[in-house]
């Protein structure tokens, strides 16, 4: 019975067979790599806002709307030979361009959320960034800025025109505290509307049920309040006249109005609780749902 032969051990690799040395052996990467916070989101998020067409056609008519309607109040006015000596503030006259404008800053905030869940990008963007709440801090924050600093250009360069218009029809000039609440109060407060239409918008997921939402959330409580002429409605009446936003709007130029109404500054802190309300509910739901 004849044994196995054994293999022969194995000899030195032949130049064929040579072992190729790994080229990414000790490779150092010349991209730093740096830990993630909300200034990249941030900057994420202001290059997309920009980016999109909708956010130059919104905030384009709001400034038509805003500058165009003030100017067009106050050719009209200044046309009418009216003695404004009684007049508390004129800047007043500004306000009706900033009502009708509020609905484009109401669209672009839903639509900043909603465009990125209608197209798939969010997945991207909750891909590259994990941390929801993040995401949604970065979006507030851009938008906030953006909304706030349209709005103070636009209504300061309407405060202007509208004061000289009027210098001749013996208008007091308005004082600085008037001056202060028709341009940083007015743009707090629109911005925070704008903002508390992007939260919504992020709640629902749906451009055109947030857009609707927030435009009965503006118009209907003072449409509301105009109809309840009963008795018994009065209190009721009285709360939707008190806190509409027209009506908390035209604060920002009257100083009060009536006796148990919001005054001064209030409707900035008013609009301020309801965004974190907004914020919080859409904070939750984005932690619950799958993007």
């Amino acid at each position: 019975m004849s044994t196995p032969e054994r293999p022969a051990p194995p000899g030195p690799p032949s130049a064929a067979q040579a072992v190729t040395p790994d080229p990414y052996s000790g490779y150092t990467s010349p991209i730093p790599v740096v830990r993630t916070h909300l200034g990249h989101a941030v900057a994420a998020e202001w290059t997309k806002i920009r980016s999109v067409r909708s956010t130059r056609w919104t905030l384009g008519v709001y400034v038509l709307l805003v500058v165009g309607t003030g100017l067009l109040v106050g050719l009209g006015v200044a046309a009418s030979s009216a003695d404004l000596r009684g007049e508390k503030n004129t800047l007043s006259l500004g306000i009706v361009g900033l009502l009708v404008g509020s609905v484009c800053l109401v669209t672009l905030g839903a639509l900043t959320t909603t465009s990125e869940y209608s197209t798939g990008l969010i997945r991207t963007t909750m891909t590259t960034c994990p941390s929801r709440v993040r995401v949604l801090l970065a979006k507030a924050v851009v938008f906030f800025l953006l909304a706030f600093t349209v709005t103070l250009v636009c209504s300061t360069l309407v405060g202007f025109l509208q004061t000289s218009l009027l210098s001749g029809s013996g208008a007091p000039r308005p004082t600085g505290g008037q001056w202060l609440r028709a341009t940083v109060g007015v743009s707090c407060f629109l911005a925070l509307l704008g903002l508390v239409s992007l939260l919504v918008g992020s709640m629902l997921r749906h451009a055109a049920a947030a857009i609707t939402v927030m435009i009965g959330v503006v118009l209907a409580p003072l449409v509301l309040a105009l109809f309840m002429t009963a008795r018994s409605l009065r209190t009721v009446r009285t709360g939707l006249l008190h806190y509409s936003v027209p009506t908390q709007l035209s604060v920002f130029y009257t100083g009060r109005l009536g006796d148990s109404g919001p005054a001064g500054w209030d409707p900035v802190w008013i609009m301020l609780g309801v965004a974190a309300v907004a914020f919080a509910g859409a904070w939750a739901l984005l932690n619950r749902r799958d993007v």
